[in-house]
């Protein structure tokens, strides 16, 4: 242990970490962690209070006069020293957040058009166009004409005219193409098209300059605008690319959490969100010369997994392991078996570091817009993958030689069906020849399936980690509702046997029956939190197919991130609302509640075409909210049905648990 190492003081609260986590393998991590005097983020977010001013955005900081802090107990009762209201403040950090969360999802973006750049040129020959299929009805999709032409030849148009996604100053972003027409007419009439991502992001940074925008509903609407540049541009270009040279995923069964590590193997750990450095890292795994490193080193070969998105990519692409959520990060090199952890961008905690270097464990950063003080850095570079990748492997290696920490790994793995594409949905309802979304639309029609609710996103120290994500999703399909997850959510539900065709048994009779009918599960993982895009193409596909109105807006569908965290997910919810969507956030929410931005965000935009926003840190509550939307929407569509909200008391949750 290194002398640095945070020592929990004994004077501290007792801490029961059955309170903080319901994943078993992370409560025996952190019982050895407090043994071993290791701090993590579930102790320090015990430790540290979160501030009340803050938590409701009621302070502003957006130039030298300030800071200002405004009382939320009386919002109109006092101004910043500017004169701006709690109103302005409010939707200027909001604003903010949608930024930094849309320039997150919108650089990965624009990192995979790079590469594919730099493929299609052919100056890089480590990556490859896996789906060619893919490439054609991408392109198909934005008007490029496909028929009789040469593959690389497509592969250039698309490039050039997915790079306006990004460089675009007039005009409507490419994607805008896929936006059911009714829907694209609400933007163009609220004056909410992206034109591109960068204008987008630099336009709401100025607005939010001291002195610029100073009413709430104009700095909303320029939310809108940036958040779409995000859902519809940045991520799903990310998306769509990622596919197209690493293969669509279709399903795939997967073993998760930390059971997945072998004492006797190398254990090297991959975490972030840009596929890339994994793809890379497949290879350098399973170089055979490394191999042969890693038996002389005492070694039985070279165990690879993931953790957080990166390993969500590769885990609906290529079934390997993932040894766990956001939230399992420092528990997993708690273990002592981790030879290696290296990191890219994004969710990566500064913690990481100390908690490495209490166990000997080397944490790698990979990516030069990712430092962390104590970490190695190695540079990845697209040109020469394996540069980077077959360096880690070699100082896992010889980390695993000179073992040092003692081993004790959580024998617990569970396994999950993943992989879930928009296209593999299509396929799986209607096979080769009649692909299509036909089945689905039918049975919400016909009320065997009451709606579809996307739930994603983070896992959140503030609360018990993986469980409102759990709980929610029974509540939702014991009511027919089906599910789609990304991101951190789908691993939560891995974890609790949510995401197999046997988890069809907690359904509702009428989601039961259609899951048992197609072999599905009653929730279907579907990739990283960047691939929501996949859920925004989804719906989509399901008012273009017909019966269930004419804009996303009809749709009896809902999304919730129940566990959220970044201002990725600050960004995505915006998204999703301008597309239609009713979202509903869990933990907290910045906002002052019955202020005029709040009214507006909770109502007012349902009023002009969108979706609305909801707030609630209780599973059970959420889950009846996302419900009663639903049943709403499926009154106005003329479809709905007598039945009876079935909602759980505490001796059919004991049953599940059993189950």
């Amino acid at each position: 242990m290194a002398e640095e190492k945070k020592i929990i003081a004994k004077k501290d609260k007792e801490i029961n970490f059955r309170d903080l986590t319901t994943c078993d393998a992370t409560i025996q991590m952190l019982e050895k962690a407090k043994r071993d005097g290791v701090e993590t983020a579930f102790d320090r977010a015990v430790s540290m209070k979160a501030c009340p001013i803050g938590a409701n955005s009621a302070c502003c900081k957006h130039c030298s006069m300030g800071p200002c802090r405004l009382n939320a107990k009386d919002p109109y009762g006092k101004v910043g020293v500017c004169g701006a209201t709690i109103d302005t403040i409010m939707a200027r950090n909001f604003a903010r957040m949608v930024a930094s969360g849309c320039a997150a999802h919108t650089d990965h973006g624009m990192s995979m058009l790079d590469l594919f750049r730099e493929v299609v040129n052919g100056n890089i020959q480590d990556y490859k166009i896996k789906d060619t299929v893919k490439l054609e009805e991408v392109a198909r999709s934005i008007g490029i004409e496909t028929e009789g032409r040469e593959m690389m030849d497509i592969a250039k148009d698309l490039y050039k005219e997915l790079e306006r996604t990004y460089t675009q100053v007039e005009g409507e972003i490419p994607f805008a193409d896929r936006v059911p027409a009714k829907t694209l007419e609400t933007w163009r009439k609220l004056g909410i098209v992206p034109r591109g991502s960068m204008r987008e992001i630099m336009e709401i940074m100025h607005r939010t300059h001291m002195g610029v925008d100073q009413h709430y509903e104009n700095i909303t609407k320029q939310c809108s605008r940036t958040a779409l540049a995000d859902g519809w541009g940045g991520s799903m270009v990310a998306t769509e690319i990622s596919d197209i040279l690493f293969g669509t995923p279709s399903p795939i069964s997967i073993e998760v959490n930390m059971g997945v590590l072998k004492e006797d193997y190398v254990n090297v750990i991959v975490h972030g969100h840009e596929p890339n450095l994994f793809e890379s890292m497949i290879e350098s795994c399973n170089e055979q010369s490394l191999i042969e490193e890693a038996k002389k080193a005492g070694a039985k070969g070279i165990n690879l997994a993931g953790m957080c998105c990166s390993g969500a990519e590769v885990l609906v692409r290529h079934g390997i392991p993932h040894a766990g959520n956001f939230m399992s990060t420092e528990a997993v090199l708690v273990t002592g078996a981790v030879d290696v952890m290296c990191v890219d961008v994004q969710c990566i905690k500064q913690g990481l570091a100390k908690v490495a270097e209490c166990y000997g464990t080397p944490l790698i950063t990979t990516n030069p817009r990712c430092h962390i003080e104590g970490a190695t850095h190695i540079e990845f570079h697209e040109h020469n993958p394996k540069d980077c990748t077959d360096e880690v492997v070699i100082k896992a290696i010889s980390r695993f030689k000179n073992r040092k920490a003692k081993v004790e790994i959580p024998q617990i793995r569970n396994i999950g069906v993943h992989g879930f594409s928009h296209e593999y949905i299509k396929y799986m309802l209607g096979g080769t020849f009649r692909a299509s979304y036909r089945p689905l639309n039918d049975n919400i029609i016909n009320g065997r399936i009451r709606g579809v609710a996307g739930v994603v996103g983070c896992t959140n120290p503030r609360v018990k980690q993986d469980w409102v994500h759990v709980e929610l999703v029974k509540e939702l399909i014991k009511n027919d509702v089906l599910v789609v997850q990304t991101g951190c959510s789908q691993v939560a539900l891995a974890k609790a046997g949510l995401t197999t065709p046997e988890a069809a048994v907690m359904a509702g009779p009428g989601l039961r029956e259609v899951c048992e009918t197609v072999g599905m599960p009653p929730v279907l993982g579907i990739g990283s939190c960047v691939d929501n895009s996949r859920i925004l193409i989804a719906c989509a596909e399901m008012v273009n197919e017909g019966g269930l109105g004419d804009s996303i807006a009809d749709l009896p569908v809902a999304g919730a991130a129940p566990e959220w965290m970044s201002e990725k997910a600050i960004s995505i919810g915006p998204d999703f609302v301008a597309s239609g969507v009713y979202t509903v956030f869990g933990v907290t929410f910045p906002i002052v509640e019955e202020t005029k931005f709040y009214k507006l965000l909770f109502d007012g935009l349902e009023k002009q075409g969108l979706g609305k926003w909801g707030f609630s840190p209780d599973p059970y509550e959420l889950a009846r909210m996302m419900i009663d939307h639903i049943d709403k929407k499926r009154k106005a569509l003329g479809i709905d049905k007598a039945r009876e909200r079935v909602l759980m008391d505490m001796a059919d949750r004991q049953k599940l648990e059993v189950a």
